[in-house]
């Protein structure tokens, strides 16, 4: 018998008990049986706490994962943003680049989100949030380079003419 069994026999022997008069709605209830059932109540609360502080364990868990992912997708970003300061193209890598990690981000928030099931709404949010903010740096980042390699190139032309 769960806990909302337990209690919804309890409510019922509420409803089907015996008022006495003038007691302001006072009643008479089989003190026995409301002991047996409170009795069932204790042995089957330990379990359902259980199981909720494995899902509250569970999405922990999730976070977790997600942040090392994130952390993982802007180590790769940084990496690849040196490589493209090297390059000519620069702006049209950076974009791509910019694409695909958005991408990348959203397809593993997405693989991480769809294993929360109902739970990851929340969880959602906070990895979006988490990687539009490392996307942000990053592009943040790529323009303070890019402004300098055009600063740099503009001064060597300046003194090669």
């Amino acid at each position: 018998m769960t806990i909302e069994d337990i209690l919804d026999e309890l409510d019922g022997m509420i409803d089907r008990a015996w008022n006495l008069p003038l007691t302001g709605g006072k009643c008479v209830v089989d003190a026995e049986r409301v002991r047996e059932l409170l009795d069932d109540v204790r042995i089957n609360l330990p379990t359902e706490i259980k199981q909720a502080k494995a899902i509250v364990a569970d999405r922990s868990e999730i976070i977790a994962i997600a942040r090392r992912e994130s952390e993982t997708i802007l180590r790769r970003a940084e990496e690849r943003a040196k490589q493209l300061v090297s390059q000519e193209e620069i702006t049209r890598q950076a974009q791509d680049k910019s694409a695909e990690i958005i991408a990348d981000a959203q397809n593993k928030a997405n693989e991480i989100i769809g294993a929360a099931g109902a739970k990851a709404k929340e969880m959602k949010a906070a990895a979006n949030e988490f990687a539009n903010s490392i996307l942000k740096n990053s592009e943040e980042t790529l323009s303070a380079s890019l402004a300098e390699i055009k600063n740099t190139r503009t001064a060597l032309n300046s003194k090669a003419q």
